[in-house]
Parts: C-alpha cells; structure tokens; sequence
C-alpha cells in the first residue's frame, strides 16, 4: 500500500483537501434559531453530531462568528431539525449568505413552526425536530494553545418531535426515512438507504 503523507499546515498538495470526505458523510445540523431581537435564522452546519445519551447532547461547530452562533449566544437555546430527502434542496438553499434578520425560512420556502419549550422556531416540514437548550459554547484552539476562527455549541436536548410514520414497531426507521448526509467536496453529498443497512452483534 503506497502512503500519501502530508503535513495539513503544510498544505495537502491535491485538488480538494480530503479530511471532509474522510470524516464522513457527516451528519446535517440544520439549526434554527432566534435572536434577542425577535430575528429567526435557519443554516446547515457540516460539522455536526450528537455527544451524550442521558442527557441527550448535539454540538456543531461554527466555522466563524456566525449568525447562528450569534443567537445562540444571546438566547441559550435553538433546535435541530432532521434534512431528508424531501428537504435536501430547502436545505442546500438556506446555505446561503443573507443579512442579518433576513428570512432563510422564506429562501428555503419552509414554514416556521412554534416549538413547545424553546422561543427558536421549528422547520414544520421536517419530520424530526429537537428543541434544545445551549450547554456550553467552546471556542476552539490549536495543540499549540492558539485560539481558532471556529465555536463548538453543545446542546441539551430538551424535547423531541417524531414523525410516528417514521417509528415502526416502536423502532425510528433510520433507513427509510430518507436522511442526507454531508460528504467531502464542495458538492458531495449521500443519502442512507436500506441497501446501506448492516446489523453487527457486538462482542461479548
């Protein structure tokens, strides 16, 4: 097996960097939010996953002050909505960069939907939505101790929203229920589906 070696701070010497498409396909934290001036944002974060089972804790990291992280901040709280199939291209379309107060829920042509605990709205088409309250925001840092241009927000899960079509024999059908990832590259992304299903029994 040949080894390609490099060093990241030295650059990766291909056409993409890989280490998007390594780590992956990633989840999609599609996060909606509300500043403490009333503005709703609505973005997908490519780096996203959950943390913690009891509680139930989700992170994303904000690759620069964004304003997602903005709201989080001056609220403490924001919810996570599930992007399916059916969703893919509202959620491509709040990718992009907006003003400030600007509506990402009218680009995307989603409907706002009141949450039951949390004052951040809610996609109403998505068919999982956790509402959740802001744990810790942790500005990333360098081995070296240097401060990095990224935030990690962890969140407690405080509430969560299931499609109960989505919930057979009281299992969630994670591989029909058409969830998209993120892959490596400006334009990659996949899709879970049936055929990708292994069942694995752990050892011991």
């Amino acid at each position: 097996m040949a080894d390609y070696f490099y060093q990241p701070k030295a650059g990766h010497g291909l056409a993409h960097d890989p280490f998007n498409a390594i780590i992956g396909p990633r989840p999609i934290g599609w996060i909606s939010t509300r500043g403490a001036d009333g503005s709703v944002n609505l973005a997908p974060y490519s780096f996203f996953n959950a943390f913690n089972y009891h509680p139930p804790i989700i992170g994303f990291s904000s690759i620069g002050a964004k304003d997602t992280l903005r709201n989080a901040r001056e609220t403490g709280e924001l919810v996570w909505n599930l992007v399916t199939r059916d969703l893919f291209a509202a959620m491509n379309e709040s990718s992009a960069a907006m003003p400030y107060g600007a509506s990402e829920f009218a680009r995307a042509g989603v409907t706002e939907a009141p949450a039951r605990l949390v004052r951040a709205p809610m996609v109403a088409e998505a068919r999982v939505r956790f509402e959740c309250l802001v744990a810790d925001i942790v500005q990333l840092k360098s081995a070296a101790g240097g401060l990095v241009e990224s935030w990690l927000v962890l969140a407690e899960v405080v509430a969560v929203h299931i499609d109960e079509a989505l919930l057979v024999d009281g299992v969630f059908d994670m591989f029909g229920a058409g969830i998209m990832l993120r892959g490596g590259g400006a334009t990659a992304y996949a899709e879970i589906t049936p055929a990708a299903r292994r069942d694995v029994k752990r050892p011991g």
